[in-house]
């Protein structure tokens, strides 16, 4: 399947790896399709590529990466999801980045609004965490 997209121009990729996001991310509700891929090649950044808007990607890494022990409740999420039959090795969590043009020194993560996958199911959810110690601006520097 060829996916067109404004950043990336025309990329293909196979129908089985388009993650479904029955709620979309926040603030794009009626996008619902997405695809994972990385950055560059050994770089800890991904691009999640919305399928349904050429013009839509975010930057997303592992929270672990820089907060080895970020703690959430993705099991509650995953049973919301009725992803019941759901092992650890099937499920993957990332954070969206932001890196503010021509500062990558300044770049930050969202650690309340992390993005689960289940990479057996192509399903995701993005998760709200409330009364959270963690921050929706993280400051990433030092990561590369």
């Amino acid at each position: 399947m060829k996916i067109i997209t404004t950043r990336f121009g025309t990329i293909s990729v196979n129908k089985d790896k388009i993650i479904h996001m029955s709620s979309g991310m926040l603030g794009f509700s009626e996008k619902k399709r997405f695809v994972l891929f990385r950055h560059k090649e050994n770089s800890p950044f991904f691009w999640y590529q919305s399928v349904d808007d050429p013009s839509l990607a975010f930057v997303v890494t592992s929270p672990f990466l820089f907060v080895p022990d970020y703690d959430v409740a993705a099991d509650e999420a995953a049973k919301a999801m009725s992803w019941n039959d759901a092992v650890d090795s099937d499920l993957e969590l990332y954070v969206v980045a932001n890196i503010p043009k021509g500062e990558p020194d300044k770049m930050t993560a969202n650690l309340i609004g992390p993005i689960l996958i289940n990479i057996k199911k192509r399903q995701a959810v993005q998760m709200v965490i409330s009364n959270s110690p963690y921050s929706h601006k993280f400051p990433l520097a030092g990561i590369k």
